[in-house]
């Protein structure tokens, strides 16, 4: 019942902080921030901010590697990524905190050659440069060097090229790129348009991905309760699409300017739910962070418990 969102906040808020008086929101403007407007389309699809008690904005970025630049700078509040992103920007001193967990689909993130390719299999490689979206550090590269491993090819046999996701697509459709590890809603696009899947994440990847906060906006009561508001309903949103695909596909195909037929491949295996971060969570994405920081890709080590706060959002 739609009476009841309030009070449901309402209580959230006072479980939050007890015998305190609960913070007034209404004076709070979060920046939401999001990549390819993956969490806004959910969002207004599902319909679930309408009575949120504070003020809200979204800011959108084409990858991963942009939006940690604005977390870094202060000018989002919350960011949303996968694993090996997360764990990149922490290295680098991006002050956040993992909050949530969003159960994603290793689908979503494919190795690809043109139609017409001669590339058939990953072993043939060998010899070939390989652009990766978006940044070093991204959950591509991870898809990328897993693969290699897999089929046997040593990394140094291939040569890697960082290309903004937007850049690389247009590149991939002009034949400019021999091979391509990118992530939805490029991947879906190109598969759309001929590409040929080489090998997806399933079975190498974790396909986890996490909703963070920024530090600062943690430490404000205020800011930090509606953060905390802002990722529970975000869970119900993801319960919404899992219920009601198409008129979720629909609300994405508007906001990205893709075909809703188009559209349905990559909201098909946008996610699978938001949920707390658990003990696994945390020992799988350890594992990533010792694995990169070996390769010397990550800059610092990174203790990923000691970056995750789970006392925001708990899975109700």
């Amino acid at each position: 019942m739609k009476w009841l969102k309030p009070v449901v906040s309402a209580l959230l808020l006072c479980a939050a902080f007890g015998s305190q008086a609960a913070p007034d929101l209404s004076k709070v403007t979060l920046v939401l921030g999001d990549q390819a407007r993956n969490l806004r389309s959910l969002i207004e699809a599902a319909d679930v901010m309408k009575d949120a008690p504070y003020h809200y904005r979204w800011a959108n970025f084409q990858g991963a590697a942009p939006l940690f630049e604005a977390q870094r700078a202060g000018a989002v509040d919350t960011s949303y990524a996968g694993d090996l992103p997360v764990l990149m920007a922490a290295s680098g001193g991006v002050p956040l905190k993992i909050i949530a967990t969003n159960v994603g689909d290793a689908g979503s993130n494919g190795l690809i050659v043109p139609a017409d390719s001669p590339i058939h299999s990953v072993k043939d490689l060998a010899g070939k440069q390989v652009v990766v979206s978006s940044a070093r550090g991204s959950i591509s590269q991870h898809l990328l060097y897993e693969a290699l491993e897999e089929a046997k090819v040593p990394r140094d046999t291939v040569p890697v090229r960082f290309v903004l996701p937007t850049d690389a697509s247009a590149a991939f459709n002009s034949g400019q790129i021999t091979a391509w590890a990118t992530f939805d809603p490029y991947l879906g696009i190109a598969e759309k348009h001929g590409a040929r899947l080489l090998r997806d994440g399933k079975g190498l990847t974790t396909a986890l991905s996490f909703v963070t906060a920024t530090q600062s906006s943690l430490d404000d009561p205020a800011k930090r309760a509606a953060i905390a508001d802002f990722t529970h309903r975000l869970a119900k949103a993801r319960e919404w699409a899992l219920a009601h695909p198409q008129q979720y596909n629909e609300v994405y195909a508007q906001l990205t300017r893709l075909q809703p037929a188009d559209a349905q491949q990559i909201t098909a295996r946008i996610s699978h739910g938001v949920r707390g971060v658990t003990p696994d969570d945390v020992a799988k994405v350890q594992k990533v962070s010792d694995l990169f920081s070996e390769l010397n890709i990550l800059p610092n080590k990174v203790d990923v418990q000691a970056i995750t706060d789970n006392s925001v959002f708990q899975t109700q």
